[in-house]
């Protein structure tokens, strides 16, 4: 297996570590995610503002759970973002 497929496989089991049976997280759930497995990348959401807008943003279709399809809206945003911080002389 590649490494980029460990990786997708690695999102998919970290969605279900704390999404459970029913594959959607509630607002607690996505908090615990990113402050327990986004840390490095996200700073640690404390403020309830901080994640209601966060959970808004991510909830497009306003059922107040966030589906894996949202959830990796998410994750492509933050890898999108931290590219830079990987890319060895990204300018060449």
């Amino acid at each position: 297996m590649s490494e980029l497929e460990s990786a997708m496989i690695a999102i998919i089991h970290v969605f279900h570590k704390y999404s459970g049976h029913k594959c959607k997280l509630k607002k607690a759930e996505l908090k615990d995610l990113v402050n327990n497995e986004m840390s490095h990348f996200i700073i640690n959401i404390q403020e309830k503002e901080t994640l209601d807008e966060l959970f808004a943003d991510l909830d497009q279709n306003g059922d107040l759970e966030i589906d894996f399809q949202e959830f990796i809206a998410l994750i492509a945003m933050v890898t999108s973002t931290c590219h830079d911080l990987f890319s060895t002389d990204h300018r060449r």
